[in-house]
């Protein structure tokens, strides 16, 4: 028997709500627990335990489910692991949940201030060129034009015609580089978590709003590396140092590899400098600001500025010494710094991505 929203009973209703709560708070989990599934799946026994998670709930039975929708799988050992619909759910909840704390704001496009082909008509007009669209010709302007050329005859040539113009759409290529030092999970406030949901959410709308858009994402505490968009939701902080250098220079190979020739990084850190790679080791200096350290890191930033690559920081910290850092290196990179909290991150982060791109490539 089929059924419409509207007459499906108040004990189904209560089910798939109950299903879709729990689901959420699953995929959170997994994501804090850098992708362990079976870590998860203990945690959500342990809360049914201490009573968060009603008695009644058949937790096997939500397993079941999850493995049949094809969210969590089997390797080859027999353990639960997180497939690529499971992946994705991840980056779509961090999407909803980052976008209902923001004030209602429509995303808008990519545009820049110039014409081209697009989505976008535009109020004036041109020539008619070869290949232009005939939908967007100005049938006003066009007869007007032949009747100032000849008001007798009325008869239209080429150069009568005119099109509305449209603005061109471009196309960004965007790094985020992530501390995983440490210090973002020290003195009890765990900023790496704020920043990880940030990077999923951002990645997120890229694939379903910007689908000309890359985005790339890299990880660096020691030494830096990228990470596949579907392995985002393990990455997890390390007993690492801050090497700035190494995260910057490979989110600049990254960028460059693209045909963008709109590139952007957004890094998020908590931290100072504090290593770098040299003759082969890894030299390092966690007490203040080395400047060995700091003008390599500088000279990272400056690669950025030559190869037009916009950096903008988004630093987890109010410390008076790094503050002054990252204020250098924003001079040097020609790029803006934002200082915030892991509160009120992900507002400055897609306010910049989506509201001020206009400014960023004029």
């Amino acid at each position: 028997m089929d059924y419409r929203y509207g007459e499906l009973p108040l004990e189904l209703l209560q089910s798939l709500l109950t299903y879709e709560e729990l689901l959420k708070l699953f995929l959170d989990l997994v994501s804090r627990l850098g992708g362990d599934v079976e870590q998860a799946m203990q945690w959500m026994k342990e809360l049914q335990r201490r009573g968060i998670i009603g008695p009644n709930i058949d937790l096997e039975a939500f397993r079941a489910a999850l493995e049949k929708q094809g969210i969590v799988g089997r390797d080859g050992d027999g353990n639960l692991t997180l497939l690529g619909p499971g992946e994705r759910r991840i980056r779509r909840n961090a999407l909803e949940e980052i976008f209902s704390s923001l004030q209602k704001a429509g995303p808008g496009l990519h545009s820049i201030p110039r014409a081209g082909t697009g989505a976008e008509t535009l109020p004036e007009t041109r020539p008619y060129e070869f290949g232009d669209d005939v939908a967007r010709l100005d049938g006003m302007r066009t007869v007007a034009n032949a009747a100032r050329r000849d008001p007798d005859e009325l008869a239209l040539v080429a150069d009568d015609f005119e099109v509305f113009d449209v603005e061109h759409q471009s196309a960004c290529a965007t790094a985020i580089a992530i501390d995983i030092s440490h210090s973002m999970i020290l003195y009890g406030e765990d900023r790496f978590t704020p920043a990880k949901k940030v990077a999923l959410a951002l990645t997120e709308l890229i694939l379903q709003k910007y689908p000309k858009d890359t985005i790339d994402i890299v990880l660096f505490g020691d030494e830096a590396k990228p990470v596949p968009l579907e392995s985002l939701s393990q990455a997890q902080v390390g007993p690492f140092h801050t090497n700035t250098k190494a995260g910057l220079g490979v989110a600049r190979q990254l960028l460059m590899r693209r045909r963008s020739r709109n590139r952007q990084i957004f890094m998020i850190t908590d931290g100072k400098p504090s290593c770098i790679h040299e003759g082969g080791r890894l030299y390092k200096n966690p007490f203040g600001l080395d400047l060995k350290i700091v003008n390599r890191t500088l000279e990272e930033a400056e690669k950025l500025r030559r190869d037009g690559i916009q950096l903008t920081t988004f630093m987890i910290a109010t410390d008076p010494a790094l503050v002054d850092f990252v204020d250098t290196l924003t001079k040097v990179a020609r790029g803006r710094a934002y200082y915030a909290s892991p509160t009120d991150l992900a507002s400055f982060v897609f306010r910049d991505y989506i509201r001020n791109r206009k400014k960023l490539f004029r």
